[in-house]
């Protein structure tokens, strides 16, 4: 038997309900908040990711799917949106097409981890990306839109933690005497920040060991370094924040793993995930489109991990679409009389189902209740003679024969208007 690959998870019936429920619920915040969908592929060369996301970043170094195509060209499946989602802004033009751009995607992302509790190598984002805006105001918004969406798909007790990574002109005096800190302390840190001290020594604070963070309680504080224009978008961010009535802890410890962003970076924390419990991440990337070539334009943005906010989230267990009728069809002419009235129906948005098998009513019957069937229309010898149809009514067991004249009409009635597709 032939097995998914490690990290690479099938999502089943029962469960894709949950998916779909979300999703839809994140598309209408999305609408009311004014983004458009853009659908992006899955692999990019891999350059894209490597110029975006930072080469001596974890991702690029040791978490990417990259291979060689037959023209010796260097691919890797996307390990995030934001770098794809730029070059298709540049490519696209997509700037010059509003002042203000807003976009969302929705879908697989790759990295080769440790598959763990909503962590795995194939796993899906919601993203949410605004170029065009240097205002303090739009990473507040981006913030409470990530927060409409878990808390609507029922997350509780999410916790908001932010930070400021400072700007171009500020973070490289922090970055020195970050260097200098922990060149004293190299011999105490673990491997990977050992490399990361020497390269790209933000990304050391970033390291999940606890060993490490207990050795960086003392290190400097970008706070201290942050030039008056980046003091003062941080704080009116917060400002904003608090008008919008969203609680937050500033986390002056708070990096994020990719090199992209400057000024506002945030994490939103889930109770009940263990030591992976960030469910929402983002932050302002002002000079990404430029690195990649593109106009000189500023953006913000975030994504929300979907299979840890499916394990957060407050869902019913069954979310399975309830079929409206069952045309129960007792032998071959009553099935071929059924066919023709299964399809109407479904073409008018009603969720339909009918026997092909030909089984005893008893069974079609069983069928119907194991699908939660609101109605069936049962039709056999009997009824084509007398043109008058048995539709019984699942709930109450009550049954009462339809014309078949005026059956159509009849059953639109009780099924309820236009059906579910027509909503």
């Amino acid at each position: 038997m032939i097995k998914a690959v490690r990290g690479f998870k099938d999502i089943l019936p029962g469960e894709t309900e949950k998916w779909v429920h979300l999703e839809n619920l994140a598309r209408k915040f999305f609408q009311s908040y004014g983004f458009r969908e853009i659908r992006l592929p899955v692999l990019e060369k891999t350059e894209l990711f490597a110029r975006s996301i930072g080469e001596s970043t974890d991702i690029v170094e040791k978490e990417m799917y990259t291979f060689l195509d037959r023209n010796r060209e260097s691919l890797t499946l996307r390990p995030e949106a934001t770098a794809g989602i730029c070059r298709a802004v540049i490519e696209h033009g997509l700037h010059a097409q509003a002042k203000i751009l807003k976009l969302f995607t929705m879908g697989p992302m790759f990295r080769y981890e440790r598959p763990q509790k909503g962590r795995l190598r194939q796993f899906h984002q919601l993203n949410a990306e605004v170029f065009g805006s240097h205002s303090p105001g739009t990473d507040a918004e981006i913030i409470a839109l990530a927060l409409d969406i878990l808390e609507a798909g029922g997350a509780k007790g999410l916790r908001l933690e932010i930070n400021s990574l400072g700007c171009p002109e500020c973070r490289p005096q922090f970055r020195e005497k970050l260097k200098e800190f922990l060149a004293g302390i190299s011999r105490e840190l673990c491997e990977d920040c050992r490399r990361r001290a020497e390269r790209n020594p933000l990304r050391a604070l970033d390291c999940k060991k606890e060993s490490c963070q207990r050795l960086y309680q003392d290190a400097p504080r970008i706070g201290e370094f942050w030039c008056d224009a980046c003091r003062r978008h941080f704080e009116e961010v917060l400002k904003d924040l608090e008008r919008l009535g969203i609680a937050y802890e500033v986390n002056e410890r708070l990096v994020r793993g990719l090199d992209y962003y400057v000024r506002t970076t945030f994490e939103i924390k889930a109770p009940g995930l263990g030591a992976q419990d960030t469910v929402a991440a983002g932050g302002r990337y002002d000079g990404l489109l430029k690195a990649l070539g593109g106009p000189d334009i500023p953006g913000v943005g975030f994504a929300i991990g979907m299979e840890r906010f499916l394990l957060v989230a407050d869902l019913p267990q069954d979310l399975a679409p309830r079929v409206d009728l069952f045309l129960a069809a007792l032998g071959e002419e009553a099935r071929r009389w059924v066919l023709p009235l299964a399809r109407k129906f479904r073409r008018e948005g009603f969720i339909v189902e009918m026997d092909h098998e030909g089984r005893s009513l008893k069974a079609q019957l069983k069928q119907a209740n194991r699908l939660k069937a609101r109605y069936v229309l049962i039709v056999g010898e009997d009824e084509l003679r007398k043109s008058r149809m048995l539709l019984r009514r699942m709930d109450t067991g009550e049954q009462e024969e339809i014309p078949t004249e005026n059956l159509e009409e009849e059953l639109t009635k009780r099924l309820g208007g236009s059906g579910q597709q027509g909503q």
